[in-house]
């Protein structure tokens, strides 16, 4: 098992990517916290993935939230190794003046601030342990932006810049730090960034895969696996496109 004894804290566990990235890391013998804003989902995804999990309803761009993960790693399991920033979110896909001053606050608290908060919860955790990983979720989208996702796009280039930026001051602290940068899945965003999930929206976005197909819950999970272990261990500050094809 490549992650036997080791303890993660995952969050948008209940749903989506964040639940596969619990399913296979559970899988691979690690000790998770989960946390999602819905409580009962990241509850149900805990209770499904073995005695091992510890499911919590948290908000990622709160402080206390954070410590409060941090916390529970802590108290459960004694240690906390690995960080996936997986929560996130969009405003609906629309011309960049029509997205609310609310909308675009939102997107940037959950996207990019969380990384702030997730840092100053868990580095000095790790940095007592002598090590640790991040993986932060990005996007495609940071990569090869797409009309009517303006304020998402510039949301997640800074997590890809944020997330490089760590990699090198943290290097010296043996704290890895790594994005993972998918392609569209089909999750709950999907709808959101194609302002409507119709056959002929998907299919059209679909088309721009050379692989042929979305991304999937699994995909991102395995690619977080590799990061996440000792197999990556002379990895960090890298963007990895899990995305078929679709950013070459």
């Amino acid at each position: 098992m490549r992650l036997k004894e080791k303890v993660a804290l995952v969050t948008g566990a209940a749903r989506g990517f964040g639940a596969g990235i619990a399913e296979v890391f559970a899988r691979e013998g690690a000790r998770l916290v989960l946390t999602d804003v819905d409580g009962d989902g990241v509850s149900k995804v805990a209770k499904s993935v073995g005695d091992k999990a510890v499911g919590l309803a948290a908000d990622v761009t709160k402080a206390d939230d954070w410590k409060k993960a941090v916390d529970a790693c802590v108290k459960n399991f004694g240690r906390l190794d690995i960080v996936v920033n997986n929560a996130g979110i969009s405003h609906r896909n629309q011309p960049l003046l029509d997205v609310t001053e609310k909308d675009f606050d939102r997107v940037f608290a959950v996207n990019v601030k969380s990384i702030y908060l997730s840092a100053h919860a868990a580095v000095p955790i790790m940095r007592k342990q002598g090590g640790g990983v991040f993986i932060n979720v990005g996007s495609t989208a940071a990569i090869r932006p797409r009309p009517g996702l303006a304020w998402y796009n510039g949301s997640k280039g800074a997590v890809h810049l944020i997330s490089r930026t760590m990699a090198v001051e943290l290097a010296p602290d043996k704290i890895r730090v790594c994005v993972i940068a998918p392609v569209a899945g089909d999750t709950p965003l999907l709808a959101t960034f194609m302002g409507e999930d119709t056959p002929e929206r998907r299919a059209a976005f679909v088309a721009t895969v050379p692989l042929g197909r979305l991304s999937a819950p699994q995909d991102i999970a395995n690619t977080a696996l590799f990061l996440a272990s000792d197999d990556a261990g002379f990895l960090t500050g890298n963007i990895v496109e899990v995305d078929g094809g679709r950013c070459v």
